[in-house]
């Protein structure tokens, strides 16, 4: 009976064409496409240092799935390690098919997409009705402590591209993310002193009404008509 080939997919799935190939799976491969061969635990480590500050960093189950759809389809290939590793490993590597379709993909004349933009912070702050102001501005502070800390993993990550040649394209992303994560702070440093200034006026008001019977009718949201639910539908 022949070896088996330790190229081949070991969980083949269903053919698909390349255009229906989700998102996640070109990231996969473009991670694939930089020189040398990477294990899927490797590739998430990459993505947290790399695609995560600009796009999104899947899950290693995620990643792990689309390496086996990327063999399937002959875009990346993958060996196992030898005896002489203390613990097997499987390295992926990308095909000269996968190489092509990546470049279709990245050349493609389609509209890449609006930006989407998901902040659970500002989620938190549009409903800062129910929350103690004090705790509202804790949280911003915290968040502007975290994205420092990302601000910093951004500039280590240029440090260690400069200099190499195949990593020209990727700091250009990385400056990007950069420049984000500046703005990110300098706008929650402006959020931070909008709620401030929200508090103080907030706070004379209850002075200045204190004793007073009788209730206010709740604010409307700018641009609501009295009675009408702040938001469509």
């Amino acid at each position: 009976m022949a070896a088996p080939d330790p190229t081949s997919p070991r969980h083949p799935v269903p053919p698909q064409r390349s255009a229906e190939l989700p998102p996640t799976a070109w990231a996969v491969l473009g991670l694939l496409s930089f020189p040398g061969e990477r294990t899927g635990y490797e590739l998430k480590k990459w993505a947290d240092a790399s695609l995560r500050h600009f796009y999104w960093s899947p899950a290693i189950s995620q990643i792990y799935a689309e390496l086996r759809r990327l063999e399937a389809l002959g875009y990346a290939t993958s060996r196992r390690s030898g005896p002489e590793e203390p613990r097997a490993k499987r390295s992926y590597a990308i095909t000269a098919d996968g190489r092509a379709a990546l470049v279709g993909w990245a050349a493609g004349v389609r509209d890449a997409g609006p930006p989407v933009l998901k902040h659970p912070l500002l989620l938190r702050v549009w409903l800062g009705h129910l929350a103690a102001p004090g705790h509202l501005r804790a949280l911003v502070t915290e968040h502007i402590a975290h994205t420092r800390g990302e601000l910093k993993e951004i500039h280590d990550a240029l440090a260690r591209a400069d200099g190499q040649e195949a990593w020209t394209h990727p700091q250009i992303a990385l400056r990007w993310s950069r420049r984000r994560l500046e703005a990110e702070i300098e706008l929650a440093e402006a959020m931070l002193a909008d709620l401030a200034e929200l508090a103080e006026p907030a706070a004379r008001t209850d002075g200045d009404h204190a004793g007073t019977t009788g209730s206010a009718s709740p604010a409307q949201p700018p641009g609501q008509p009295p009675g009408d639910s702040p938001t469509h539908g």
